[in-house]
């Protein structure tokens, strides 16, 4: 849980200093699937009985307001990108 917490962030820094569009989409994507990966690492813990039911939701809710947030910035690059010609195209 750990490590595919700490690949979200990473991802989205490692995008955000590409300077290309195409290349940021990328990285956010990478960090969307660590997103999903994390969720399933709670679901696991949850199973487990590392964490009870209300816990999971409470992550759940923030995980997937963080999936959101990382959607709209993602359609932002996307829109930016077809905005600007010759910008991320490779």
């Amino acid at each position: 849980m750990l490590r595919a917490s700490r690949s979200i962030t990473a991802n989205i820094a490692e995008g955000y200093g590409r300077y290309h569009y195409q290349k940021n989409i990328q990285f956010c994507r990478q960090a969307r699937g660590s997103l999903f990966e994390l969720f399933e690492h709670l679901s696991v813990a949850l199973d487990g009985g590392y964490i009870n039911t209300d816990e999971l939701e409470d992550y759940k809710k923030h995980l997937f307001l963080l999936i959101k947030m990382l959607n709209g910035y993602i359609k932002y690059l996307e829109n930016r990108k077809t905005e600007s010609p010759g910008e991320g195209t490779n």
